[in-house]
């Protein structure tokens, strides 16, 4: 099943949203929570499942809903389809501070690999599936644990990212090294290794953790400036020094853990 052809823009800068145009008949989807507005004539509905309209049985479209769950998704999906004669918009919010980035599935070989949770929105047809890690120490110590998200279909998905975005190309035998939680995105031609870091002392004092993740070309990898764990702990470590002063600083304490929590949370369903 080909999936939906949209239209798109993005606006904003460090609190995106982006405007799908649907043309008559056709359907966008989401997660759950993430819409905007919507036009009138746009019908609105939830699904069990990744409401990508490739399985019909019921227990069919719960066990993808199952796997949405483990890949850090809601266990449904939202569906937008435009009734009306006339193309319809639909827009989509990010859910932080960060970049909205539309990947091209089709360029992309049909399958792209992405951080639990980063998927937002995209034209109907888009599969949410599990990405597991075969190796363990990738499970153990990059950042993710042993699961993925693996994106596949053959439009335009769109995945959000914490902080400033860049996108590189690594040829075939190049390597870069990167920060677990900076990662967003990969090509599933990419190798994605676990290295230690190499030295005790950079280890323990280097503030960049015991481990680091390899990324082996050829392919496409999307990075993020600013994980939310990385925000987090220099809110905290704000708020904590600020704490000495007084009341004003658990004041700012309580600010700090009410904005991670905001930024982390599951949407409910």
């Amino acid at each position: 099943m080909n999936m939906d052809p949209i239209e798109y823009r993005i606006h904003g800068s460090d609190l995106q949203y982006v405007e799908v145009r649907l043309a008559p008949g056709r359907c966008a989807v989401s997660e759950p929570g993430a819409m905007m507005y919507v036009d009138d004539d746009v019908q609105v509905s939830t699904e069990i499942g990744d409401g990508s309209g490739r399985e019909t049985h019921f227990l069919s479209r719960l066990w993808r809903g199952v796997r949405r769950k483990f890949s850090g998704e809601s266990l449904f999906t939202s569906i937008y389809r435009n009734d009306a004669a006339t193309d319809r918009r639909v827009a989509f919010a990010a859910p932080g501070p960060g970049q909205i980035v539309p990947i091209d599935l089709a360029v992309s070989g049909g399958t792209l690999i992405v951080q639990r949770g980063a998927f937002l929105a995209g034209a109907r047809g888009v599969e949410v599936g599990l990405a597991w890690q075969k190796r363990i120490r990738v499970g153990l110590f990059g950042g993710e644990g042993f699961i993925m998200q693996k994106l596949t279909g053959d439009g335009v998905a769109f995945v959000h990212a914490s902080g400033a975005l860049t996108e590189m190309q690594l040829a075939p035998g190049q390597s870069l090294r990167v920060d677990t939680g900076c990662l967003v995105a990969l090509q599933s031609s990419v190798r994605y290794d676990i290295k230690y870091a190499g030295k005790i002392k950079t280890a323990l004092f280097g503030g960049e953790g015991l481990f680091f993740a390899q990324l082996s070309g050829p392919g496409t990898i999307w990075l993020q400036s600013m994980p939310l764990k990385r925000l987090s702990r220099t809110l905290f470590g704000m708020a904590a020094k600020a704490s000495s002063g007084g009341r004003i600083g658990w004041f700012l304490v309580i600010i700090a853990v009410a904005v991670i929590n905001i930024l982390t949370m599951d949407i409910p369903v």
